[in-house]
């Protein structure tokens, strides 16, 4: 069975490994356009908006978006990545640690002591970020990634962010603990690609682009949305993604835990379930980190990764671009 959204509240039945985890959210069919730079850009959805019951989608999507893959709306849909059948963790091999999850707990409490963390300063706003370096066995490829969400939300100098990102429950001092949950336009800056001299572009719900990598989109200067393949190259660098899942979640937070406990972060990228945002609501803080990446699926959906806590897996998929989800940027 897949996880079932309503409006406030989880409901996870036993998973299995080709469904993917229902999230609220549809493909509606009004056009909102998230790439204009007007003060009345796109609506926001709220919570009058019917939210359907997830059905169970397809797992034999490719990337390529083509039409033969049909999935129902209101579902979380799967990229040619899904975990297979023994790579998910079945329910008795969760560990519940009593809702370990409370923002009350500071970021920083929840980072591995064990980790040399480097720092930068966003000079948009001067917040300041622990970083951490990430490399493959052999150390053919290093990537050196926020160890933090970000949380960036001056719409005067980005509008794309005008109505397009939130603080959980949209109180300020939770994005303190997770940084702010970005729809994909604002993830992308949407308005500065339309606005770019050389190669102007539309991008955004209902909207198809090439974008050219790397997508600094909200990221600082010096950093950028991380795509498609760089989520992929993170997964190969922790021990592949039936581990990934342990290795990048914060060892405490989770509202449960799989895996040992010696593996938990053991990189230092330290996700904190940041839950989501998606037709007015929040939901699954505790639970769940979700992550856009700058790839696109179609004019509908992106790609995002996504940490589970039922499992050790690590999931690249894709969704609604309207829906509100972390970001973690990448240096370049």
């Amino acid at each position: 069975m897949c996880t079932k959204i309503s409006l406030m509240l989880s409901l996870l039945c036993a998973p299995l490994a080709f469904w993917a985890c229902g999230d609220e959210g549809s493909s509606v069919a009004s056009d909102d356009d998230y790439s204009t730079v007007s003060s009345s850009s796109v609506p926001d959805i709220d919570s009058s908006d019917v939210i359907p019951d997830p059905d169970r989608g397809s797992s034999s999507s490719d990337k390529t978006g083509s039409s033969s893959s049909v999935i129902p709306s209101g579902v979380e849909r799967s990229s040619s990545s899904v975990a297979s059948s023994n790579s998910v963790k079945s329910s008795s091999s969760v560990t519940s640690s009593d809702s370990d999850w409370t923002w009350d707990v500071p970021k920083e409490a929840r980072l591995n002591p064990e980790i040399t963390y480097g720092t930068m300063t966003d000079a948009r706003d001067g917040k300041k970020y622990k970083t951490v370096e990430i490399c493959n066995k052999d150390k053919s490829l290093c990537q050196t990634w926020m160890a933090e969400n970000l949380n960036y939300a001056d719409s005067a100098k980005t509008v794309s962010l005008k109505g397009k990102s939130w603080c959980y429950d949209n109180k300020d001092a939770n994005c303190e603990v997770t940084g702010r949950l970005y729809t994909w336009a604002a993830a992308i800056d949407s308005a500065a690609l339309v606005n770019d001299t050389e190669n102007p572009q539309t991008c955004g719900y209902g909207k198809t682009c090439e974008l050219t990598e790397p997508v600094q989109g909200v990221c600082p200067s010096g950093w950028h949305l991380p795509s498609y393949a760089e989520w992929q190259a993170l997964f190969t660098a922790v021990g592949g993604q039936d581990k990934a899942g342990t290795a990048l979640k914060t060892a405490t937070g989770w509202d449960s835990q799989t895996g040992d406990e010696a593996d938990r972060d053991a990189f230092g990228f330290s996700a904190l379930p940041a839950g989501g945002r998606a037709y007015g609501d929040f939901y699954e803080a505790g639970t769940y980190a979700r992550f856009w990446s700058a790839s696109e699926y179609d004019s509908v959906d992106a790609y995002y990764m996504r940490l589970c806590y039922f499992n050790d897996y690590a999931d690249l998929l894709y969704f609604n671009k309207r829906i509100g989800y972390s970001v973690r940027c990448l240096q370049n």
